[in-house]
């Protein structure tokens, strides 16, 4: 990847438009882009679900000859995507090769950014009701404000989750946030509400636990802090679904196909 100033866009010769954010569709695009280079292929990368009603909104991309790209199932299906093709590439991540779960402090650790600003959406009540019952560690943005760890280097993030039991996702809607994929991809078992793609992503009993039912999650959660063993063989389960999920060189060669199928068939 190259940063290029804004006002010498226009003068690349390029092979295709990748937008990620609506501003940018809506209102840089005009701004940034010469005539010619808005009639090259276009890609939407929507990284998450509908903010305003979550089965009635439409996307601001109609557009038949553009390529809407979604990073979950759940995704695709809550959008109404209009007239535009829609297809999904699952996420990518990669973590150290030399960090392996140990699991050896028996607490879950949640990671979610600004969890107190975001509320109930990201799970914050929740959160805080099954801390009452489980230790539980809050890392990310702001996480210090409510007595958690703090903001942690993501570099570092991996080797630390990797000491922990469990790792919780307490998120009532969103996409399927990346911290969770690196958590499974370390081998933590993963906790969470039984919403969005995490339904897909997590197996109860095999890879982790989710329920709708916050009381149950706590239940599992504290088995899994009394029964170590049974934690490490969920850590295998999980970080061997995960590697076949999230890999990045899964990830890389889907956008490969997905890119080039398009570029042809634009042309």
């Amino acid at each position: 990847m190259h940063d290029v100033p804004a006002g010498e866009v226009k003068d690349l010769e390029l092979d295709a438009i990748l937008f990620q954010h609506r501003k940018n569709y809506e209102v840089d695009q005009y701004e940034i882009l010469s005539e010619t280079q808005r009639r090259l292929p276009r890609i939407y990368l929507e990284h998450d679900p509908p903010q305003e009603h979550p089965t009635n909104t439409r996307h601001w991309v109609d557009d038949p000859a553009m390529l809407l790209v979604h990073v979950t199932s759940f995704n695709r299906l809550m959008w109404d995507n209009n007239r535009t093709p829609a297809v999904v590439i699952d996420h990518g991540v990669m973590v150290p090769d030399n960090v392996t779960y140990t699991g050896e402090n028996p607490k879950g650790i949640v990671v979610v950014n600004n969890i107190g600003k975001r509320g109930r959406r990201l799970g914050l009540d929740v959160f805080e009701k099954i801390r009452e019952q489980i230790p539980l560690d809050l890392a990310g943005m702001g996480s210090a404000e409510l007595g958690g760890i703090g903001e942690v280097p993501h570099d570092d993030l991996p080797a630390l989750m990797a000491t922990y039991r469990f790792f919780f996702n307490p998120i009532r809607y969103t996409s399927l946030g990346l911290s969770v994929c690196e958590a499974m991809m370390v081998g933590l078992p993963i906790v969470g509400l039984a919403t969005t793609e995490m339904v897909t992503a997590v197996e109860n009993g095999r890879t982790g636990y989710v329920e709708t039912d916050a009381e149950m999650l706590a239940e599992r959660m504290r088995y899994l802090i009394d029964h170590p063993a049974y934690a490490r063989e969920l850590s295998r389960n999980a970080a061997d679904y995960a590697n076949q999920r999230f890999g990045i060189k899964r990830f890389a060669s889907d956008w490969q196909q997905v890119v080039s199928r398009f570029l042809e068939n634009f042309r």
